[in-house]
């Protein structure tokens, strides 16, 4: 049976645990082959053998530090000497610490800026031109509530969500005449180990969840750009 990203060509950034690896087997199983990286070479195969196998799609990646936009080139060349092509980037590679301004040392704000939101800069420099030369693609960058709800500790977090928010608007804007489209999508709290302030918690957003959000942003008919979406627990607790 035909599957609806048959013979597309998806990567996903910071895809070996929680949303991203989440995200990567969606796309695998909907027919997708998909370039992923992580943060170690390990955890990078291991992730792309198990997905590959209970997929049947292709997936296979390496290892990228996306604040090093040395590291992001290095990425796309591999995307075009294995798959030849791209039609698909998510930028979901992300970092949280949260502090109080007076405790957030010069490292913390560089960290957690450069990765958030520098990384998703690279990884679109890299790939727009890629989704240019194939008439078009999309561009999803998982984003967060936090992008628009400051929060005691978020100061650093909270910045380079807001300005996520704002480049992938202006990117939108920039390129949807070259037909890519660009999509913010807003989670607020996702059960994953990404924030030990709050723990896992069966009340939260699944990663699965957000997967099925980029699926539907992707059935979209090429006529229609979702440019945010926000996703909230249902039922928090009080």
């Amino acid at each position: 049976m035909a599957r609806f990203l048959d013979g597309k060509i998806a990567a996903v950034t910071g895809a070996t645990k929680g949303i991203g690896r989440a995200i990567a087997e969606a796309l695998a199983r909907e027919g997708a082959a998909v370039a992923i990286c992580g943060r170690t070479q390990s955890e990078v195969d291991s992730t792309g053998a198990e997905l590959s196998a209970s997929t049947g799609s292709r997936v296979s990646g390496m290892a990228v530090d996306v604040r090093n936009p040395e590291a992001v080139s290095s990425f796309f060349r591999f995307i075009d000497e294995q798959f030849k092509r791209l039609d698909i980037l998510v930028n979901n590679a992300g970092i949280g610490i949260f502090r109080p301004v007076s405790d957030l040392d010069f490292e913390d704000w560089r960290v957690t800026l450069d990765t958030n939101l520098s990384g998703v800069f690279y990884c679109c420099k890299e790939g727009i031109p890629r989704l240019k030369r194939r008439g078009g693609g999309s561009i999803i960058n998982i984003s967060s509530l936090a992008a628009g709800n400051p929060f005691s500790g978020g100061a650093a977090y909270n910045a380079s969500k807001f300005g996520l928010n704002g480049f992938s608007e202006a990117m939108m804007l920039d390129h949807r005449n070259d037909r890519i489209r660009v999509t913010s999508v807003m989670p607020g709290s996702v059960d994953t180990d990404f924030s030990p302030r709050s723990g896992r918690a069966s009340w939260k957003i699944a990663p699965e969840d957000i997967a099925d959000v980029v699926l539907s942003v992707l059935r979209m008919p090429e006529r229609t750009t979702i440019s945010r979406v926000e996703m909230r627990p249902s039922i928090p607790p009080k």
